[in-house]
């Protein structure tokens, strides 16, 4: 079986993760655009015109299903992309995990992009799961592009700037972007030393992505399966290696180890 990702960046490497995890011996096809990235500033005509080129380069492998790991393709490009690539192709979509952070009580805040902070797509989600808790929609201005370049100071400034927007008492941060799972733990660190409220929960995607993902490609888990699946890397439609900051984080590392291409 193969599951093929898409994102601009690295922002895919989360879900790829959770899915070798869970399918060792599945081939996975890793799709992304450094020559159109970052995809945020972008207008929504742009951004499903560079994720319909990206999702058709992956498709051309012939996956058993395609994950969009990104918050914004998949908010201005989902509609597109099932039209043409279902049903032949299932394409699963990323929607920030605003339900299950909200049904573990509140306060809780929103960690996204700039772009998405305040937009009618998180506030809808919002006003859907998140309506009887304590809401705080963080902005976090270039943390994404410094997880993307893995630029550790660049990644601690972001990180620091958005935590000191985040109340002390909140019990749950989603990461509403993909990017931002890659430094989960740093986020964890940086809020945990402001916070009041005791143990904090980050609620994150891709493992529930990976798991749907499966769900659509007719895979059941299977994590004690032989770690045997290929890698496939796609940059703006090039096959390539993993870039090089990849291998910053434990993700990247993880995926770098299978480096066998697929065919």
């Amino acid at each position: 079986m193969k599951i093929a990702l898409l994102d601009s960046g690295i922002g895919l490497l989360p879900a790829a993760a959770a899915v070798r995890r869970m399918r060792p011996d599945a081939d996975l096809l890793l799709s992304s655009d450094p020559d159109g990235m970052p995809w945020g500033p972008r207008t929504p005509d742009d951004v499903t015109e560079r994720a319909l080129a990206v999702a058709r380069a992956a498709a051309a492998h012939r996956p058993d299903a395609l994950i969009i790991a990104c918050n914004t393709a998949s908010v201005h490009a989902l509609p597109t992309l099932r039209a043409e690539l279902e049903p032949d192709l299932p394409v699963v979509g990323t929607v920030p995990a605003i339900k299950p952070a909200a049904a573990g009580g509140g306060p809780i805040a929103i960690w996204a992009t700039p772009a998405t902070t305040g937009s009618p797509y998180q506030r809808g989600l919002i006003s859907d799961f998140a309506h009887s808790v304590g809401v705080t929609e963080v902005p976090c201005p270039g943390l994404a592009d410094a997880v993307e370049s893995a630029d550790e100071a660049a990644i601690d400034s972001a990180i620091n700037a958005a935590a000191a927007l985040t109340p002390p008492d909140v019990r749950a941060v989603v990461l509403g972007c993909t990017h931002y799972e890659l430094v989960g733990e740093r986020i964890r660190a940086a809020i945990g030393a402001r916070s009041a409220a005791g143990t904090l929960v980050l609620h994150g995607s891709a493992d529930a992505v990976a798991a749907q993902a499966l769900r659509r490609g007719g895979v059941v888990p299977a994590p004690d399966a032989s770690p045997t699946g290929r890698l496939t890397v796609l940059l703006s439609g090039r096959e390539s290696e993993l870039p090089a900051a990849a291998s910053a984080y434990a993700e990247g590392r993880l995926l770098r180890a299978v480096t066998t291409p697929a065919v």
